[in-house]
């Protein structure tokens, strides 16, 4: 059999259309009646003689269809369709035709397979389910209300030939992607007599039993109770299990059975099982055709944006997209792609304090390496090898001097590089995974880097590194968790919160991230000879001589870099800072500042002095925008001060110079000056304004009338075929990189990648792909390892609604067989038929919708979207 398989991969490698497919297709979920094979390809139905060749495709759209399943004669396949943006029921003449609708309950309804008499169509569906769980149903071919089969659960399901019993699985799959799963919920086979409910079940230990089927007065099925997922037979009388197919490679994944024989789905490849002879063949398929997924295209990406960061001046905005690094002008001048390269992966952009240069990750040679690039985006960038164990990295951060890069990656671990010499320098490692945490922020001169790194007590504590010699030293006493720890602009104070009730969130359990938590914002004064900056404070005469000559002291101009949008500082004005920090007894110089203790998750500098501390709102289990603004508190040390710079956004940051901001509300980007401080707001009375303060579309509190940055209209050339070998290779990094046992669970993950890449060729669509990483990460036997989403075709729905009823036909009409009660005071629990002035009661009759007659003809769900 083994030689079979391979027989047909590489005859399928040579016959394939579309341009240059090459290597094994992803062919999927087959059903055969006499003449010919039904299979699903890029999420369209095609079919193909059962001896094989040319594939005609049967089906086109935007949405998904699958699980084709010829009628009993063979003259239509019913399928699982996506047209309207809900899964239904659909059916289609076999020779070809247009697909008509059967179902249309908001519900995802999928085809299972007929009724013996080829009259109903049988499916599984959640729609009256309470828990996670599915039900069986059947619904005519000609249309009208569903129907319930008398059994408590189903997921999948096959009738007998005389209609009576159904072999069925009781319970959803527990995971996609865990080959070999041997916990609480594999799944049985269960033979079902519908005129009682009594049940029959299939002899298994603790196996993985699914897709039964009936032929030949037995029930086949597929199981993984030997090893890789292979063809079993249950013969009711004997109660015997026999192996049909001696399975030693890669999975049978799914299987139907049809006149005289079994079409199954080996991965990559389908073979037809003759029930007579019980030998199995190989069907060589060709397929030709447009596929709009791999064409090389132009995508919008402005509402993807992420990595966002600021000019040192303003000027202009850095982002990732889609893997590309681009900036946007505030105001003039057009967006840039600085790296155009479909097929890798860029990330992190940092824009360098004298604003020549752009910092970025890439993995253009394979693994990702540190590259810097001119900001306007011509010629090549430095490429910099971030030492000999390749991994993820994190956070560049540069230097104030431009001179050198701080940086974390996926070994836990904080580097600083120096641009000279380009020889990456390791400051510390955090016992504990964890994102984020250890990254650093730089101390005015470029010669110190704070951070904050976890204890043994699982406390995060702040450390001061000093460059000059090579040596990290605890600041706070780690009985608190202290985080964010960033540099004042002048060098003299590092500000950093903590909270004394952070433990129950620490701890590593499933519960902890709902946990509150609150923290106040400290600082240190790192130069023991400087005075507190809340030391009383006294009203004194100051000297005219003394006013005037204050009054005389301008800025010095700034100038702008010939050719470029940048504001560079002449440092004609600059004042060199030298940070001084005494570490001695330095604990006793750390300070609480005059502000309520509140959910913060970052702290920014401003100018020299001002602090600004981002405040999340408290956890909720809305996703909604209000769960997602930010609240911006400032406070300034020279006047003792603090009121909310901005709210209501979705991210925040303050440019280098202390004078503008990036923030972003809903999907647009804004760069505006930050407003004066309010004079009439100091001290720990400041107020705390709600994120919900600005309404979505209203601006947020405490920005002006900005004009939004050209985002909307950004776009980068994709090429989805490299795409999808970029990601390939980040799929088994990521998993090289992350996951929890450093032997994989035993799997040589390099002869796996190998294992699995004949496939990319073949792969025409984002759901094949999704179906290639499930399978193959599937070998990592590990749970909660999930696979999805990804760029698709888009699928309007068409939405409809549910009254809160049940029906029943009676006299020819749709009667309301129960009412449910709502909680109609709650906008998000109404109950439509309940409502003031409407008063359905059970018993009553459904007789029109918007003066269209209802007949139990036509399906009751149809006319909820008529009606919308």
């Amino acid at each position: 059999m083994l030689r079979s398989a391979f027989a047909v991969l590489v005859l399928l490698a040579s016959a394939f259309g579309a341009g240059d497919l090459g290597g094994p297709l992803l062919l999927r979920t087959p059903d055969l009646n006499k003449t010919h094979i039904a299979f699903v390809f890029a999420g369209d139905l095609w079919t193909v003689p059962r001896e094989g060749g040319e594939a005609g495709r049967l089906t086109i759209g935007p949405g998904v269809e699958a699980n084709p399943k010829y009628s009993p004669d063979g003259t239509w396949i019913a399928f699982t369709g996506e047209y309207d943006g809900n899964v239904d029921v659909y059916v289609v003449p076999a020779a070809g035709g247009v697909p008509r609708r059967l179902t249309w309950h908001p519900s995802a309804d999928n085809v299972l397979d007929w009724t013996p008499d080829g009259g109903r169509i049988l499916f599984t569906s959640d729609r009256t389910s309470y828990s996670r769980f599915s039900k069986l149903f059947t619904v005519s071919l000609n249309g009208g209300l569903e129907e319930e089969l008398p059994l408590p659960m189903g997921f999948e399901g096959a009738y007998s030939a005389d209609g009576t019993r159904i072999a069925y699985v009781p319970i959803r799959r527990a995971f996609s992607a865990w080959k070999r799963y041997r916990g609480g919920t594999t799944t049985p086979v269960w033979i079902a007599t519908l005129s009682s409910s009594r049940i029959e079940k299939v002899p298994r230990q603790n196996s993985n039993d699914f897709n039964p089927m009936w032929a030949d007065g037995k029930v086949w099925f597929l199981s993984d109770r030997n090893g890789p997922v292979t063809l079993f037979s249950y013969y009711p009388k004997t109660r015997k299990v026999a192996e049909a197919v001696t399975n030693k490679g890669l999975d049978l994944k799914s299987a139907s059975a049809g006149p005289d024989a079994i079409v199954y789905e080996q991965f990559g490849s389908i073979h037809v099982y003759d029930l007579v002879s019980g030998k199995t063949r190989p069907v060589t398929i060709a397929v030709t055709g447009d596929f709009p997924e791999v064409r090389q295209r132009l995508v919008r990406v402005g509402e993807r944006l992420t990595s966002a960061h600021l000019s040192p001046t303003a000027a202009r905005a850095l982002f990732e997209g889609r893997g590309e690094i681009l900036t946007v002008p505030a105001e003039k001048g057009d967006a840039r792609n600085l790296t155009n390269t479909a097929g890798v992966m860029e990330r992190d952009p940092a824009w360098s304090p004298d604003g020549k240069s752009i910092a970025y990750f890439s993995d253009e040679s394979g693994e990702y390496e540190l590259h810097i690039k001119n900001h306007l985006g011509t010629g090549d960038p430095v490429r910099i090898v971030l030492g000999d164990k390749p991994g993820f990295y994190f956070s560049p951060t540069w230097s104030p001097d431009s001179r050198k890069i701080a940086y974390t990656d996926s070994h836990q671990t904080l580097w600083y590089i120096d641009l000279n010499d380009r020889k990456p320098v390791r400051v510390d490692k955090d016992p504990y995974w964890g994102v984020g945490l250890l990254a650093a922020a730089w101390s005015p001169d470029s010669k110190w880097l704070a951070y904050a790194r976890r204890l043994g007590n699982y406390m995060n504590a702040v450390f001061v590194y000093s460059l000059a010699k090579g040596q990290a030293t605890q600041v706070t006493d780690g009985m608190s968790d202290a985080r964010h720890p960033v540099f004042d602009k002048d060098g003299k104070h590092l500000f950093f919160t903590a909270s004394t009730d952070a433990g129950p969130s620490l701890e590593p359990d499933i519960h902890s991230f709902s946990r509150p938590t609150v923290r106040s914002v400290y600082l240190a004064v790192l130069d023991k000879t400087l005075p507190s900056p809340f030391a009383p404070e006294s009203d004194e005469e100051k000297s005219p001589k003394k006013e005037k000559a204050d009054e005389d002291k301008k800025p010095e101009a700034q100038k702008t870099d010939a050719g470029t949008s940048e504001v560079v500082d002449t440092g004609a004005a600059k004042k060199e800072v030298t940070v001084r920090i005494d570490l001695d007894n330095i604990l006793q110089r750390i300070l609480a500042l005059p502000m309520p203790p509140r959910r913060y998750i970052d702290l920014q500098a401003g100018k020299a002095g001002v602090v600004l501390a981002v405040e999340a709102p408290a956890f909720s289990p809305d996703p909604g925008p209000s769960a997602q603004a930010v609240t911006i508190h400032r406070y300034d040390l020279k006047t003792r001060k603090s009121d909310v710079a901005i709210a209501g956004v979705r991210f925040f940051e303050i440019a280098q110079n202390g004078e503008k901001m990036l923030y972003r509300q809903g999907d647009r980007w804004f760069i505006a000056p930050l407003r004066p401080m309010t004079p009439a707001v100091s001290g720990p009375s400041a107020p705390s304004v709600s994120p919900a303060a600005a309404a979505p579309g209203a601006g947020p509190v405490g920005a002006g009338g900005s004009t939004p940055l050209a985002t909307d209209s950004l776009e980068v050339r994709i090429d989805p075929r490299t795409e999808w070998k970029q990601m390939y290779r980040e799929a088994w990094r990521i998993e090289r990189d992350f996951f929890y046992d450093p032997n994989y669970h035993g799997l040589d993950l390099k002869a796996a990648a190998k294992k699995y890449e004949p496939y990319l060729s073949g792969i025409v669509s984002r759901g094949d792909l999704n179906y290639l990483f499930a399978e193959m990460l599937g070998e990592m036997t590990v749970g909660h390892l999930g696979v999805g989403g990804g760029e698709q075709p888009e699928v309007k729905r068409v939405p409809n609604g549910l009254l809160g009823c049940d029906y029943r036909i009676e006299n020819g009409r749709y009667r309301f067989a129960r009412v449910y009660d709502g909680e109609n005071w709650n906008p998000g629990l109404r109950a439509p038929l309940t409502q003031p002035g409407i008063n359905v009661v059970a018993g009553e009759y459904l007789l029109a919708v918007n003066g269209r007659d209802v007949s139990p003809a036509e399906n009751i769900w149809l006319f909820r979207v008529l009606s919308g």
